[in-house]
């Protein structure tokens, strides 16, 4: 493994950046969130991005933002929901750190996701046929992907980070 880079791989609302503030604080490393990142580098909010560009231009700024982050090191990534789709950053990501799916329910994605009018994939009638068919899609891609898998259901964020600390290997601690 190139780089001890701590990455946050899942479904929108598994929790992955909050977990990750929380690993990056206890194991005291630079927290990154993707989707954030594009936000600062465009000057523009995701959906403003989806709007413009598409899905297709946002998954190439998705690209060329963890193509910039994954050249850093000792930090904690919490990665967009859909970045495991292009081959390309699968193959940036397992190159670049050991990767935690935090795997987690479309029930719990419902709950946790219900008051959030910021994500462009969930503007729709069905939000839980949306949710049910990317997680179909997603799934084999993050088990493919992961080197730990974390069920987040009716969990904490505290608490799944604390479960996260003793199953990393040491020398990511």
């Amino acid at each position: 493994m190139s780089a001890n880079n701590i990455i946050l791989i899942g479904p929108m609302g598994s929790g992955k950046s909050t977990i990750g503030q929380l690993l990056a604080q206890r194991l005291n490393r630079e927290f990154f969130d993707s989707d954030h990142y594009i936000e600062e580098k465009t000057g523009v909010d995701i959906p403003r991005i989806f709007d413009i560009e598409g899905e297709d231009g946002f998954r190439l700024r998705e690209t060329r933002a963890l193509q910039e982050l994954t050249q850093r090191r000792n930090l904690v990534l919490a990665t967009g929901g859909g970045s495991v789709t292009r081959q390309e950053n699968r193959k940036l990501l397992r190159s670049s750190g050991f990767i935690i799916f935090l795997d987690t329910s479309v029930d719990q994605q419902l709950e946790r996701l219900k008051h959030d009018k910021k994500r462009p994939l969930l503007q729709t009638d069905n939000p839980r046929e949306r949710l049910q068919k990317l997680l179909t899609e997603r799934k084999p891609l993050y088990l493919e992907l992961a080197d730990l898998r974390i069920p987040t259901d009716r969990k904490y964020a505290r608490k799944v980070a604390a479960e996260i600390y003793p199953k990393l290997p040491d020398y990511l601690i």
